[in-house]
């Protein structure tokens, strides 16, 4: 057989505009005399659908649609996920499945085993798991039909880094193999994080190997709401050597050949920053778009952090639907202009320059009398702060442009954000970017050619909402504090063992105080583009109030 590996990007609830890029698909693998086409878990619906599963008429509409796809669809296999019915009473009421149809019939479906309930999965919340069942005969093949986590509990896959426990007593794909399928074909809503590409890939390769069986593996791209999808669909022959693959972040078509066990690879970004920046520039794109927006609008401080985002954000949507706005204070070097206007000028988009000096003075003649001077205390910050979130939500409502959100994870890790200031809009682009990685993406950026302004990757970072004002007076240097969140954040790591990393037991004690204090504000902000193992969000779900703090002894 030949087989087409069909990697989409849809939209949740889409269901004709998804089911278009299907056929668009299916045109184009029947040009190239394919047998078979693959496509991804739920691509029906969109993934994930979270509570809209929990609405009749949306599972009727993606039932409706995929009938609609059967019968349209002639003289090709199709494969491709949906969300069915389960008829029993007392359990979930659905099945994550995926069916096998050709010529107007459904030849063979299964219904996903493996049901993740971790991080940003909670699909138990919807689904029954699927029961064990025999590989189908197709076209002179065995085929064992599994879907995304199925393929993720091999037993020989543990302990490893990502890999970090076994979460569940079966394996489908040792099931399948036993049943005698000589082709595993995976379907697979995966989100990307740093890090899971390469482990994934070693994965699926050792699966292969280990069964003596060709593993094609097809995954969806593109971004729904903070989960970014990566693509990067792949397959093995069966000596464990990887011989297709699409690329990362796009939508694409590749093919396999069951004989020959050949096929098409296709590049991926070269390293790990740059995975990273298109990740971001994707998930930007497909949020603001998928939310029906065009326009954004970005706070330009004169910082890194604002600057990585209007880069991204015009690589996601172009220069013309991006819009800086400059909001100087009494506090604002001049220096924080003229780097603020280069790159602008730079990124060639439209730069408004709204003063807050007037009303910043105002507000404060009208607090006087009941706080006293306050311009210069926390309270006198925050108000600048919240004026410029006012100015940008007004041009926002006037304009009908998002406003991106510029703060980076080591910020919002430990508070060092303004609720109802800088932390205001719709998307957060970088907000599970720890700091040191910002200055990585920036000089990526540069390297195809200068954008962000030599003297903003040089300068030290500022609020500058005192005089002479600078980060490293309020938090550690960002080098510790990024390697304290991730140490305690996305590996769950006591205080003791932080510290035995190296940073000094009180910057530790403190750090931590401020990351478990700050979770309110956490809950307040944007969602984020997830890029980290364990972003903020509903990935992480701690409570607000609670009087829990790591058991035993401060770190010595």
């Amino acid at each position: 057989m030949k087989i087409a590996l069909a990697q989409t990007n849809p939209t949740i609830g889409a269901f004709q505009e998804n089911t278009d890029r299907m056929r668009t698909m299916v045109d184009r693998a029947k040009d190239e005399q394919c047998d078979l086409i693959v496509f991804s878990e739920l691509i029906i619906s969109g993934y994930p659908p979270m509570d809209l599963l929990d609405r009749a008429d949306f599972v009727d509409e993606n039932i409706r649609h995929l009938q609609e796809v059967i019968g349209s669809i002639n003289d090709i296999g199709v494969i491709c996920g949906f969300v069915d019915k389960n008829p029993s009473d007392g359990e979930n009421a659905l099945h994550n499945s995926a069916v096998l149809f050709e010529n107007g019939r459904i030849l063979y479906q299964v219904h996903k085993r493996l049901l993740p309930n971790y991080d940003v999965f909670d699909e138990n919340r919807y689904f029954k798991p699927g029961r064990a069942i025999a590989p189908f005969a197709y076209r002179g093949h065995k085929l064992g039909l599994t879907i995304c986590e199925d393929v993720w509990n091999d037993k020989d896959l543990y302990p490893k880094d990502v890999f970090a426990r076994r979460r569940y007593p079966v394996d489908p794909v040792a099931e399948v193999v036993e049943g005698g399928a000589d082709l595993i074909i995976n379907i697979s809503s995966s989100p990307y994080w740093m890090g899971k590409g390469p482990a994934k890939h070693d994965m699926l390769s050792q699966l292969a190997k280990k069964h003596a069986v060709p593993l094609l593996y097809v995954n969806q791209t593109g971004g729904n709401d903070s989960l970014l999808f990566d693509g990067v669909s792949m397959a093995f022959d069966s000596a464990g050597h990887m011989v297709a693959r699409a690329r990362d972040f796009e939508e694409d078509l590749v093919f396999f050949h069951t004989e020959s066990q050949k096929g098409t690879i296709h590049p991926v970004s070269r390293s790990v920053t740059a995975t990273v920046l298109k990740a971001l520039i994707m998930g930007t794109r497909d949020y603001v778009q998928k939310c029906g927006f065009s326009k954004v609008l970005i706070g330009l401080s004169g910082g890194i952090d604002s600057a990585l985002t209007a880069a991204v954000a015009v690589e996601a949507l172009g220069k013309e639907n991006v819009t800086g706005v400059f909001m100087p204070s009494p506090f604002t070097a001049s220096e924080t202009g003229r780097d603020t206007e280069t790159l602008a000028t730079n990124l060639d988009i439209e730069l408004l320059r709204i003063p807050i000096d007037k009303i910043f003075e105002a507000s404060l003649g009208e607090m006087v009398p009941l706080l006293g001077d306050i311009k210069t205390t926390v309270t006198g910050q925050n108000i600048q702060a919240r004026l410029r979130g006012v100015i940008l939500m007004a041009l926002s409502n006037s304009r009908g442009a998002l406003v991106l959100a510029t703060g980076n994870k080591s910020e919002l890790a430990v508070g060092y954000c303004t609720l109802y200031g800088d932390m205001v809009g719709a998307l957060a682009v970088i907000a599970d970017v720890p700091k040191t990685l910002v200055y990585e993406l920036a000089q990526e950026i540069n390297a195809m050619g200068t954008i962000i302004p030599q003297p903003i990757l040089d300068k030290a970072p500022s609020a500058e909402l005192i005089p002479g004002q600078a980060d490293s007076d309020d938090l550690p240097p960002y080098p510790v504090l990024d390697k304290i969140s991730q140490a305690y954040i996305e590996k769950n790591l006591d205080p003791d063992t932080i510290t035995s990393m190296g940073p000094a037991p009180a910057v530790v004690s403190e750090t931590i105080a401020r990351i478990d204090r700050n979770e309110y504000k956490r809950y307040q902000a944007p969602p984020t583009l997830k890029v980290t193992t364990k972003s903020f969000g509903y990935g992480r779900r701690y409570p607000i109030a609670r009087e829990y703090a790591w058991q035993g002894d401060p770190p010595k």
